[in-house]
């Protein structure tokens, strides 16, 4: 029974060795000069001149609202169509529920102004 789990304990092996030779190795091999420099904080060139903690427009998330709802949409809309032809009318209704509901996602974005920036 365990014996059908080795080739993943094998994967998850090399994948952590993947993931942590390159970091160790970047921490013993690199050169370590810190600077004044470049240790400051560095944003488009010039010095900071405001608290980074400061309130954003709503538009900012709903656009990014927008853009979740976009993204899921093709996600799940590809695999779906893809096997069209061989799913069941009731996977094709929950389909049709989802995009509804994307729907009104995106009703809302367009109700609130998240479409039309000054």
């Amino acid at each position: 029974m365990l014996s059908n789990y080795f080739p993943v304990l094998v994967f998850l092996v090399l994948a952590l060795g993947i993931a942590i030779v390159p970091i160790v190795l970047g921490l013993l091999i690199a050169p370590s000069r810190p600077d004044k420099e470049k240790y400051s904080q560095y944003e488009c060139g010039f010095e900071p001149f405001e608290d980074s903690r400061i309130k954003f427009d709503i538009r900012f998330y709903l656009v990014a609202i927008l853009f979740i709802i976009f993204d899921l949409e093709i996600a799940f809309l590809f695999p779906w169509a893809v096997v069209l032809d061989t799913i069941p009318f009731a996977a094709i209704i929950a389909m049709v529920i989802f995009l509804c509901l994307l729907g009104v996602g995106f009703i809302y974005e367009w109700k609130k102004g998240a479409l039309e920036w000054e």
